[in-house]
């Protein structure tokens, strides 16, 4: 029995669940094949409401516009709302997608039914507020972080798409982002501690157009030795859905590690760390990475440089005005971006949301480390069931000898 309940947590690695992803929005079988929703929802999010400051009413009307877009995709909203430390409310807009669970195998063989939560989150908020930017500027947050909603929203309408899946799903529209992410703050303090035991990890989407590049990071918890690879495995599926699929050759789209290698005490706790497959760029990933909750952070940038403080988000020569950082600068605006990032037959904002939310269903469809998906579980109990056993083979292999032994005597 325990080498039953042995072979079925190892068939995890065998079964993948039929995916939903390989077909797009206009049925080529690309992989993301998505179309423009995404960077159409980005771009209006940002021209209608450029000034989405914290707990601005600006902010608040941005929020409104992303419940109702999540309400059009069929999914019904609940609004968590939380206050400023100076005054003003802010708002999460959360979507609860429940999932079929999972099927956990003991040694023994025996069985029993859990349940694993994944949470996909963007705040809508932005930097600045109407009176904080000059006349001559057309700042509108497009990067940090309409660009990260624009991605939400593709994931929330591709997932329509792909029938139950074994995790259930919190996508979560946070509010005041920028304000120390109270946002991903409140949604955290709102769970308890059995909530906080069921998430798998939480996918994070923040900046995503600006940067020359596309990064993929784990929190800052996995810079624990002891739990290294457990904080980082959703991180290395991530990775290898892009590779699998071949999306740098398919659709241009790479996405990094990031692999400077620069030895630094990144975390603050007085021991020097590799910033290897990390990120000091924070973002709504941080409360939950302080929870020790595994982490996968989408973010765009350059980090490769030889120490912290040349890091910049672009080596572009007409980007250099604040030394190369775009987000929570005046240069983060559609009008600027759009002229560097989009040519005639390439728009690297629908590229890059599309793509990351395809990287980020398919490791949904990898499953879970803890359990099987029923339907991994019923396949693994028939391949167990019709292959024969050791026993019956070396028995039916004597049978056999003997036969032919019979038969020459004869």
């Amino acid at each position: 029995m325990r080498r039953f309940g042995a072979l079925l947590l190892c068939l995890i690695m065998l079964f993948t669940l039929v995916s939903c992803s390989k077909k797009g929005a206009n049925g080529s079988g690309k992989p993301a094949d998505y179309g423009t929703y995404g960077a159409d929802i980005a771009r209006k999010i940002a021209k209608d409401y450029p000034y989405r400051k914290a707990f601005t009413s600006s902010e608040n009307e941005a929020g409104a516009f992303i419940k109702k877009e999540f309400e059009k995709l069929g999914y019904k909203v609940e609004t968590q709302s939380f206050g400023g430390t100076y005054g003003g409310d802010s708002y999460n807009y959360i979507v609860h997608i429940e999932g079929s669970g999972f099927v956990e195998v003991a040694d023994n063989g025996d069985t029993k039914e859990i349940r694993r939560k994944v949470v996909i989150g963007a705040h809508y908020d932005s930097a600045f507020s109407a009176d904080q930017v000059p006349e001559d500027r057309t700042y509108d947050g497009i990067s940090d972080n309409a660009s990260g909603v624009g991605c939400l929203l593709t994931l929330a309408k591709e997932l329509k798409q792909c029938g139950d899946l074994a995790f259930d799903i919190d996508l979560v529209a946070f509010g005041a982002g920028c304000s120390e992410y109270a946002g991903a703050r409140k949604y955290v303090e709102s769970l308890s501690s059995d909530d906080l035991e069921e998430i798998e990890v939480m996918y994070c989407i923040s900046n995503i157009y600006a940067g020359d590049k596309v990064y993929a990071s784990s929190g800052l918890n996995s810079l624990d030795r002891s739990q290294k690879y457990k904080m980082r495995r959703k991180l290395y599926q991530a990775y290898d859905v892009a590779y699998n699929d071949m999306l740098a050759s398919v659709n241009g789209f790479y996405l990094y590690y990031n692999e400077s290698n620069i030895v630094t005490d990144i975390n603050g706790d007085g021991e020097d760390d590799i910033y290897r497959e990390v990120s000091v760029n924070k973002s709504d990933y941080t409360p939950f990475d302080e929870k020790n909750v595994p982490i996968v952070f989408f973010d765009s940038g350059d980090y490769f440089f030889d120490s912290l403080e040349k890091t910049k988000e672009t080596k572009n020569l007409t980007l250099q005005e604040f030394d190369g950082k775009i987000s929570g600068t005046f240069l983060d605006s559609s009008a600027i971006l759009d002229e560097v990032q989009v040519t005639e037959d390439k728009d690297l904002l629908e590229i890059r949301i599309n793509n990351i939310a395809y990287c980020i269903i398919g490791s949904l469809q990898k499953g879970s480390d803890f359990g099987l998906t029923h339907e991994q579980y019923e396949e693994s109990l028939r391949s167990i069931t019709t292959e024969p056993s050791e026993t019956s083979k070396g028995k039916k292999k004597t049978e056999d000898k003997a036969s032919e032994t019979s038969e020459t005597q004869k």
